[in-house]
């Protein structure tokens, strides 16, 4: 079995490993753009250094349809913190292809080409951890930390196949609307581990039930019940709590949802036990497939969209899964869900689909006893009901389908899906 492990994560890394005629346009325009925005801090007499972060500084870049560069700006302690994103802008004035991306602290994408853009993100330099006031501001300082622990080329390449595998399967990302492991979470993973193989097998163990998963790297704490009390809660609701090295009170890994996690666990233990290229491959959805098959189970299938007017990317993201969840919550009330998703295009729309079988009946909860008024109304509405503990119920069958069920509720609930940010919700009468 591990023979045929080696030879499959062989064949993975030729599949991952960039082209070098990509690499190589990459390298020159970001040479070009670095000398431009070097010549333009000079120029405006700016205390800043520039750096390149992320996968390219690291060497750990895996073939994708599209490369990010990030590149960060190093302002000076002597900036304030509202300063450093108009200098950029500033900085960034004469370069075209330039759109802003609000955060904690705004920072700037630039279109290279249809395959390829810059971030450009503005940092305070700072000497130690406690002196960040952004986490970006630890960007640096986890560079140096990689590249430092993880120097060979073996070592770089167990870092490709987790991000490989992790990309695949749609694990990998800390963006909200993923909730899954950071890049440089997993770099830190597979060096703790000392391997993907050995990561995968060590948490793909762990039930549902399993204690939290805490690491700490460089020993910062003295054991993790220290640990555990030490760290702020919000910073504990992940199921691996990954003490970040260069910064003892960040958790890694704090945007992993169990949920994303036990997604990974369940794959990490398909491929372990059937080994397959497969398990490094993109999964596309075949919505013609699921809706077959639920039409031969005699379920109903319905494909929606959702727009919102947020901006592109993880705030447009967030608020498209938050509202998907939000609809699973009001359709489940009425069907059994049997299947659904949820596919972020990564600009301001997503497309959720399911599969759902209709309830027999439902309960309904009406007023106390004792509230003579409403149970008056109550009774003429439903006229199948009960007393149980002083309350009032109904039982009532369901003569709607899922589709009826969507239109009346986006009558009803104008003003909700308006709260949520979503402009636009509609049902799609054909899969494309």
């Amino acid at each position: 079995m591990s023979k045929k492990i080696n030879l499959i994560l062989k064949q993975v890394l030729e599949k991952v490993e960039p082209h070098k005629d990509e690499l190589k346009v990459i390298e020159e325009s970001l040479k070009d753009f670095l000398e431009k925005v070097k010549k333009r801090i000079k120029v405006l007499k700016i205390n800043a250094e520039v750096f390149v972060g992320g996968s390219f500084a690291k060497n750990t870049v895996i073939e994708k349809d599209y490369y990010d560069v990030d590149i960060f700006l190093r302002f000076n302690k002597k900036y304030k913190d509202d300063e450093i994103s108009k200098l950029t802008k500033n900085i960034l004035k004469n370069v075209k292809e330039v759109s802003v991306i609000h955060g904690s602290r705004d920072y700037f994408r630039v279109g290279i080409n249809s395959h390829f853009f810059i971030e450009v993100i503005p940092v305070i330099k700072i000497s130690k951890s406690s002196e960040a006031r952004n986490i970006t501001d630890l960007s640096y300082s986890h560079v140096r930390y990689i590249n430092k622990k993880m120097k060979s080329k073996k070592d770089l390449q167990e870092i490709k196949i987790a991000k490989a595998f992790c990309h695949a399967n749609n694990c990998y990302g800390a963006e909200s609307y993923i909730q899954g492991f950071s890049g440089y979470g997993l770099e830190l993973l597979v060096y703790y581990y000392g391997s993907f193989l050995k990561f995968i097998r060590a948490v793909s163990t762990r039930g549902k039930i399993s204690k939290k998963i805490v690491i700490d790297i460089e020993k910062h704490y003295r054991n993790k019940s220290v640990v555990l009390m030490d760290l702020n809660s919000s910073k504990l609701q992940s199921p691996i709590v990954l003490i970040d090295p260069t910064h003892k009170q960040r958790n890694a890994l704090a945007a992993l949802s169990e949920e994303t996690f036990e997604k990974f666990k369940k794959e990490c233990r398909k491929f372990l036990k059937t080994p397959s290229i497969k398990a490094f491959e993109i999964k596309k959805t075949d919505l013609e497939k699921i809706k077959k098959h639920a039409e031969k189970k005699n379920f109903e299938f319905i494909l929606i969209e959702a727009k919102t007017n947020k901006q592109e990317g993880d705030v447009a993201g967030s608020k498209l899964i938050k509202f998907y969840r939000h609809l699973n919550y009001e359709i489940e009330k009425f069907f059994e869900i049997k299947n659904n998703g949820f596919n972020y295009n990564k600009k301001k729309s997503a497309r959720y689909f399911f599969a759902v079988k209709k309830k027999k009946e439902i309960l309904l909860q009406g007023p106390n006893i004792q509230d003579k008024k409403n149970i008056l109304a109550f009774k003429k509405k439903h006229k199948n009901y009960f007393i149980k503990k002083n309350r009032i119920y109904a039982k009532e069958k369901i003569r709607f389908g899922i589709k009826e069920f969507i239109e009346s509720w986006k009558k009803k609930n104008k003003k909700r899906i308006k709260e949520m940010y979503i402009l636009d919700l509609k049902v799609l009468k054909e899969i494309s």
